[in-house]
């Protein structure tokens, strides 16, 4: 199969493209980043998905599937930037697929969509609402990029169009929101809450979207690995230290004191679960993660 991947410069993008690839399908990559040293094989295109340069490639290469994983995730960009990658660019992928004969789409999405709260059931079902719009506003942008990739699902019927909402990633390449959240020596946590979290190995990611891709699914699905792990458990095994703060303080130390930076709405995050039930997913690819909590929290903590 012909697979076109946006975003294949960033870490997950890359493994990807190499496990398709392994897989033996045919792979074409797209990203404003570069990628000097991708797999030979590897097409690539250094273009910005939102201009003409990438319609033409959906034009002249004509690919079977697209991957779509061109959304920006860290809070450094301005917000009126996010938005421009993240729904518009979103916009536009689904625009060319269904102009350019695309049959297969995937959106690459987050587990995050859900937003934590007090008062949520601890397993989200794909039926959740999308509380993070009030709970985490600063998620709006990846929210309605996720929204509007559903409704590819009514407005392009004869594209197939799977949606992953994909819980947090740990691994060797220490890449992800939670990895940059787990980075240094000391992790702040707020004083009183012990969320559950749940995260899943980026090997198994990969796997996870070949699944989806060979499978040929349509809808949406929650995508998520082991069980989830308390933060403070979490947080003891990958060997870091864990600093109560008091919620009143908590906006006031982060980015400072070598805490990481984060927005005002990631409070909510770490007071209270987000965990997803991936049932209808493994249902209809037969994933099954191949790395349990205990070797994932490895994984990150010893390379």
């Amino acid at each position: 199969m012909k697979v076109l991947i946006t975003g294949i410069s960033g870490k997950i993008g890359r493994l990807v493209a190499q496990g398709l690839l392994h897989r033996g399908h045919t792979v074409i990559g797209m990203d404003r980043r570069k990628w000097p040293d991708a797999d030979k094989g590897i097409e690539m295109f250094n273009v910005d998905i939102r201009k003409r340069a990438a319609e033409d490639v959906f034009r002249t290469r004509r690919p079977d599937a697209v991957i779509h994983m061109a959304t920006v995730t860290h809070f450094s960009a301005r917000a009126e930037e996010r938005y421009r990658i993240n729904l518009h660019g979103t916009r536009s992928v689904f625009e060319y697929c269904a102009n350019y004969g695309v049959k297969q789409a995937i959106f690459v999405g987050r587990h995050t969509y859900y937003g934590a709260a007090p008062d949520t059931p601890i397993y989200q079902t794909e039926a959740a609402p999308p509380t993070a719009v009030s709970t985490f506003p600063e998620l709006a942008d990846l929210v309605a990029a996720d929204l509007f990739a559903a409704s590819a699902l009514w407005r392009y019927p004869d594209l197939k169009t799977a949606v992953l909402r994909v819980c947090y990633t740990l691994g060797p390449s220490h890449h992800g929101t939670l990895a940059s959240f787990l980075k240094g020596p000391r992790v702040p946590t707020v004083m009183g809450f012990d969320p559950l979290f749940q995260f899943m190995h980026e090997h198994d990611v990969v796997k996870a979207i070949a699944l989806a891709l060979e499978s040929n699914i349509r809808g949406v699905f929650n995508v998520s690995g082991p069980q989830p792990m308390p933060l403070s458990m979490l947080i003891k095994v990958v060997g870091r230290t864990s600093i109560p703060i008091p919620e009143i303080l908590y906006p006031h130390v982060m980015g400072r004191f070598g805490f990481p930076k984060l927005p005002t709405g990631a409070v909510t995050h770490i007071k209270f679960p987000v965990v997803v039930d991936s049932t209808l997913f493994r249902e209809a690819t037969g994933f099954k993660e191949d790395f349990d909590e205990g070797l994932t929290m490895e994984a990150f903590r010893y390379n």
